[in-house]
């Protein structure tokens, strides 16, 4: 890992937060994620399932977290299955965490090799009534492969059969969607790793230049701030493939007067920032760029503002499209009629705004939290409006990441990375 180790604090009080919400005598497993083979002998870079690392900082493959907060042997209360170093692994690979290491990281005493896994797991499931599987339901989950914990789940239900059978996702749905002070700093240190690499492509770009070639200056930057790159798949998007809401191609030229539109975040520690920026290739933004410009930046500020313990995301998506909708109708875009004549389900500004405006985000870019249930104290989201002009040949979107306080608007975690048109006009010719 090319991150600083995490105080383990952070996951000794995790997982006290999860037992303290499973049912009497129940278990919970928890399983790595597979290595995914791309073909001979090439594989996808490994990546942790969220929820182990959430509540262990295990950063590595074929681990398994075990939680039995009643169980009767004090031993067996927390325990980790790690794969055994050997000496062939330590140098091929590189070593994998000792008991030691494990203890260190995850602050859990009880470390096993996996090789014992089935014998201490039958002997802890004889004193269990429940078992907790850990499934994936978080509303835009689209599982095409089988992973690890799907198999793990079929033949843990298949061997104990007698058992009951609880989920993990709701507990940490809502555990997850509210932060750690530990989290924020992993968050913001994310978001500070964007800004390098915003400011470094401000200096770098004008006109025929490659979409490419922006990608790659930010992937050097993040690099050398010890993240492992893009939190999700970069969008740079020139001239009319900011149209195109998930334009990932990235290899087009850009053309002088036209706006990129980036949509790219550094991940760090596992954990996710999401930056969107628009900006011209010539340094200059036009009259009617710069009024489309504005406009989204105002929505972003009063929706900003909309974040706040209590409120409902779907009555907050209500309110930002009424905010759209004025701007729309100052640009031009929409007049009174078009409003007064809308579909309900699809309201006029959609024309021109149609995805959301916030999700949650942290360990994953969306992040666990459950719709329709209040916001609270400490859930980060994504504040991004946008206007799309396919007939103009552009589109601008503006995002930024903010922690919801207990009073008044929300902490800006890319507060200091520029976004007035003004100002990254002044960037850009300086």
């Amino acid at each position: 890992m090319k991150y600083n180790p995490i105080n383990n604090q952070l996951f000794i009080k995790n997982r006290k937060n999860f037992m303290a919400q499973m049912v009497p005598n129940s278990l919970a497993v928890f399983n790595s994620n597979d290595i995914y083979p791309i073909g001979a002998d090439s594989t996808i870079p490994f990546q942790q399932d969220r929820n182990i690392f959430y509540l262990s900082g295990v950063d590595q493959e074929e681990s398994i977290l075990v939680l039995f907060p009643d169980c009767p042997n004090p031993k067996h209360r927390e325990i980790l299955f790690l794969t055994e170093t050997n000496p062939h692994i330590a140098v091929w690979e590189g070593e994998k965490l000792t008991k030691e290491k494990a203890l260190e990281t995850a602050g859990i005493k009880t470390v096993y090799w996996l090789d014992d896994f089935d014998k201490i797991m039958k002997e802890i499931m004889s004193q269990a009534d429940t078992i907790y599987i850990n499934t994936n339901e978080h509303y835009r989950a689209n599982v095409a492969t089988e992973t690890r914990e799907a198999r793990f789940n079929k033949k843990i239900k298949a061997e104990f059969p007698a058992h009951k059978v609880e989920k993990s996702n709701p507990i940490l749905q809502r555990l997850r969607s509210v932060k750690d002070p530990l989290e924020l700093d992993l968050i913001q240190e994310a978001c500070n790793i964007t800004e390098k690499g915003f400011r470094r492509i401000l200096d770098f770009v004008k006109p025929g230049i490659w979409e490419y070639n922006i990608e790659a200056e930010f992937m050097h930057e993040f690099l050398n701030n010890r993240s492992r790159g893009f939190a999700y798949t970069p969008i740079v998007a020139s001239g009319n493939n900011a149209n195109v809401l998930h334009y990932i191609e990235n290899n087009q030229q850009c053309k002088a007067g036209d706006l990129i539109l980036l949509d790219v975040g550094a991940e760090y520690a596992n954990y996710a920032s999401d930056m969107s920026r628009t900006i011209p290739v010539s340094g200059q933004f036009t009259k009617r760029q710069k009024e489309v410009y504005n406009a989204v930046n105002r929505v972003k500020n009063e929706a900003t503002k909309l974040l706040v313990p209590g409120a409902i995301w779907a009555d907050y998506h209500v309110e930002v499209g009424k905010l759209m909708t004025s701007e729309l109708i100052g640009l031009g875009l929409l007049d009174k009629a078009d409003v007064q004549n809308e579909d309900k389900d699809w309201p006029a500004y959609k024309k021109y705004f149609m995805h959301g405006t916030s999700h949650h985000m942290g360990l994953d870019t969306h992040d666990y939290g459950i719709l329709h249930e209040p916001m609270k104290t400490n859930m980060v989201f994504t504040v991004e409006p946008g206007i799309y002009i396919p007939d103009e040949g552009f589109g601008i979107r503006l995002e930024d990441d903010v922690v919801i306080q207990e009073e008044g608007e929300p902490f800006n975690l890319m507060r200091h990375i520029p976004i007035e048109a003004d100002e990254i006009e002044e960037i850009m010719n300086g």
